[in-house]
């Protein structure tokens, strides 16, 4: 009976880690067609600086520009990981893109965009202090350069939840609103007692 009894037991675990699993299957599968509707949007826009290129792309080789747009990041992923001067390239596209599109972003009307890739930029640059005091990161994570470039990709998606946005609504925008004041006090007492200096001479 015990036997039986433990046996049962095992099935109902497995049962549950099943339903669980296929629970977990639906909600990525969501998140990813959500993720999905939201680039074909943006690839769509346009108002984007890439849109004619996909257009033209789209319409010369009879591909969705969704799948264009996946094969260009898979073959950057290839390069990542196999290719010289991986480094240079994650650069690339984790500061030279931005930085153009955050021009426009200053040069347009709206004030929404200004404010998405200033978003990006704090972020970017939180994780530029991280990475410049774990530097052992680079060398001992396999794939890093694709990693990184990944994460930055994630920060930078043309949706309105991506990967800057979450972590600073989750991790940075709480943080600061709590401390904030103290560390404005500190900034505020350096600049007098540097301005009193600079009197003194």
């Amino acid at each position: 009976a015990s036997g039986k009894s433990a046996a049962s037991h095992i099935f109902d675990l497995l049962y549950i880690f099943k339903n669980n699993l296929r629970k977990m299957a639906t909600q990525v599968k969501q998140f990813l067609n959500g993720y999905k509707d939201d680039v074909s949007k943006s690839l769509r826009d346009a108002s984007k600086p890439w849109t004619k290129v996909f257009d033209t792309v789209e319409e010369k080789t009879g591909v969705d520009r969704v799948n264009i747009f996946v094969g260009a990041v898979g073959l950057c992923a290839i390069y990542l990981i196999f290719g010289w001067g991986a480094q240079l390239l994650c650069n690339i596209i984790g500061v030279l893109y931005p930085a153009y599109i955050s021009i426009h972003a200053i040069e347009s009307s709206t004030k929404q965009d200004d404010t998405k890739w200033l978003i990006y930029w704090v972020t970017f640059g939180i994780f530029t202090v991280i990475e410049f005091f774990s530097s052992l990161l680079t060398s001992v994570i396999p794939f890093y350069w694709l990693l990184k470039c990944a994460f930055l990709i994630w920060c930078m998606l043309p949706t309105e939840q991506n990967g800057s946005t979450i972590i600073y609504n989750k991790l940075v925008r709480p943080y600061f609103l709590k401390h904030h004041e103290s560390v404005d006090r500190i900034i505020d007492d350096g600049m007098k007692k540097a301005a009193g200096v600079l009197k003194h001479d």
